[in-house]
């Protein structure tokens, strides 16, 4: 009798098949990882954090406390090891009594510890409390220095940066989130957010920038920046497009829109939902928008005298010329705004009258008070930029990027991270991610001049900024005027724009607040009555103070969009035919949105 015995099988199950293919994936992007790594820019350390001379202040504010009231400061320690026993030893008792649930916790909410297991289960709770009072002792601790305002302003914005770094749930055996999806996929989400760290590295050269949004869904001039125009001008710095009519009659002065040229113009143009371009165009204005070059190392010897010249003076009169008008009516976006005030006292100077009125965006022309962004702008930071301009020729749109991410970390670095690295989720297909990691890069001396002259010396404001050979002052701002400035901006502190338009020489002045940020508070469309704004309507549009012009304006519901469109019609004389794009000395050279918008420069 013969019997049939089964050999050793070679067929792996299921599960560790799927486990081995996972391991081989996870070898492999490793060595992608560290391969990529190794193509990280040197690193500068004046560009990675705060200088010696900051920490040497703190150290001896530290000191000094101690030497001065050591009894103050044993007693706030022993306070908070005590919160710290007295935590632990009631999550024991908890487990002791055989209960498995979290002690009463009465920490602050923080949308970080949405999973109810931050709440329920004592591990998750117990580290989230210990964070919590961590972080409550570090800010108590830099309340009680003996700092200057301006050190105290920068140390509690570095401090947060660490404390946010420092989260619990930026690490995966305290994630419970990412824990979860780990086991539910059989440990994929982690191999697929392997692979999109690696993907992240590897298409920044060895940095890590997050991916914000999915690049592959978006167009530029396919599905967003569709409004329809035609370039009508360029020069080494701009692009000037003119927007296709829309309506019969046409107001006759044309409005020359200035964006600023750390980011694409199209942030006004992303969809036709919420285009601003579209919008004032569809009101009956002859629009030009600038379309700035994004420089290479070739253009490290443009300044602001440049920018001045070749883009606004330059695309104000080809504007002029193709519309057979004497005058334009100008907008400025921040640094553009900035910068259309300089044009603007220059022009008064030499007596040209061109520009009818100004509108402004979220701008600052007094820098006295710049916000959440100063914390940079102190010397060890501006010293190690003009060191890395010297060196490459232009500033990389790495660190700008860098730079206005931590300014709100949580929402543009650690919760995409999180959601990129340790979910394994793929970047959204969101417009306006899409636009905030198309960034552009800045010329070598215009980036020094902007950041010594006018953020560090407030040379607008005081009067001693030099354009073209002119000192140029905000009294000499004399056209009447328009400023819209953001409630919750962190780039241009409403209150600060305020001052700036305050100072301003123009008798017609009006400002009004909008509800929001930076971005938000501006691409903010009628219909949505999503943010408000504020406005004056007793006659004071700029009263002695911010705070007064406040207490004295009226909340409205919705979109600040039709209240400024009439400020501009009643300030753009009468109708006449409407104007399709350029003319026998300007021809069109290329549809909107241009080539300047999507190219990549050499480096």
């Amino acid at each position: 009798m013969t019997t049939n015995v089964a050999g050793p099988s070679h067929t792996m199950p299921p599960e560790s098949a799927e486990l081995a293919a996972n391991l081989a994936r996870i070898e492999e992007l490793t060595q992608r990882l560290v391969a990529a790594l190794a193509h990280r820019r040197a690193p500068n350390p004046a560009l990675e954090g705060p200088g010696v001379e900051l920490m040497s202040r703190v150290m001896g504010a530290w000191w000094g406390e101690a030497l001065t009231d050591p009894a103050r400061l044993i007693e706030r320690q022993a306070a908070f090891w005590g919160q710290a026993v007295q935590q632990y030893a009631e999550a024991q008792q908890m487990l002791a009594q055989g209960k498995f649930e979290a002690p009463e916790d009465k920490t602050p909410k923080d949308r970080r510890f949405a999973n109810p297991l931050w709440q329920t289960h004592p591990y998750f709770n117990f580290v989230k409390q210990q964070y919590q009072q961590n972080v409550a002792a570090m800010k108590n601790a830099i309340a009680s220095l003996d700092l200057t305002d301006h050190d105290r302003r920068r140390v509690d914005y570095f401090a947060r940066q660490i404390m946010d770094m420092m989260a619990p749930t930026n690490f995966l055996p305290t994630n419970p989130d990412a824990l979860e999806k780990a086991l539910e996929t059989g440990g994929e989400s982690l191999v697929q957010g392997l692979e999109n760290l690696v993907r992240d590295v590897e298409a920044n050269h060895g940095d890590l920038l997050v991916t914000l949004a999915d690049r592959d869904a978006f167009s530029v001039g396919g599905n967003i920046a569709t409004t329809p125009g035609k370039v009508v001008f360029r020069n080494r710095l701009i692009e000037l497009i003119q927007y296709a009519p829309t309506t019969e009659k046409v107001r006759a002065l044309p409005v020359v829109l200035f964006p600023p040229w750390i980011n694409k113009f199209y942030i006004l143009d992303l969809k036709p939902q919420n285009s601003l371009i579209k919008w004032v165009v569809d009101q009956g204005f002859t629009l030009f928008v600038v379309s700035w070059k994004n420089p290479d190392a070739s253009y490290a010897g443009v300044g602001m005298d440049d920018y001045v010249q070749e883009g606004f003076l330059a695309a104000m009169e080809a504007a002029k010329e193709i519309t057979g008008q004497e005058k334009i009516n100008a907008i400025g976006y921040c640094i553009a705004g900035t910068t259309l005030a300089l044009t603007l006292a220059l022009m008064r100077d030499r007596g040209d009258k061109s520009v009818n009125s100004a509108t402004f965006f979220t701008t600052l022309t007094d820098f006295s008070e710049p916000g959440e962004v100063g914390v940079y702008l102190d010397n060890d930071f501006v010293d190690g930029i003009e060191a890395e301009v010297v060196r490459s020729g232009y500033l990389d749109k790495y660190f700008m990027s860098r730079t206005f991410s931590y300014l709100r970390a949580n929402d543009l670095i650690y919760t995409p991270a999180i959601k990129s690295y340790m979910l394994g989720e793929a970047p959204p297909a969101f417009d306006l991610l899409y636009w905030n990691g198309d960034g552009t890069n800045l010329p070598a001396r215009m980036a020094v001049e902007y950041l010594r002259g006018l953020c560090q010396e407030d040379g607008l404001a005081k009067g001693t900024f030099e354009v073209l050979g002119q000192k140029v002052s905000l009294k000499d701002v004399r056209v009447p005027l328009c400023a819209i400035a953001c409630e919750t901006d962190h780039i241009a502190p409403w209150v600060s724009s305020f001052a700036g338009i305050r100072s301003m020489g123009s008798k017609d002045k009006t400002f009004i607040l909008a509800q929001s940020g930076h971005i938000a508070g501006i691409v903010s469309p009628p219909g949505r009555d999503k943010y408000g704004h504020y406005l004056r309507e007793d006659g004071v549009n700029v009263a002695e103070d911010a705070a007064g012009w406040k207490e004295g304006a009226t909340f409205h519901k919705g979109s600040w969009w039709p209240a400024w469109g009439a400020w501009l019609a009643e300030r753009s004389g009468k109708w006449v035919h409407a104007r399709e794009p350029g003319d026998a000395d300007h021809p069109p050279l290329a549809p909107a949105p241009g080539t300047y918008v999507t190219e990549v420069p050499r480096v």
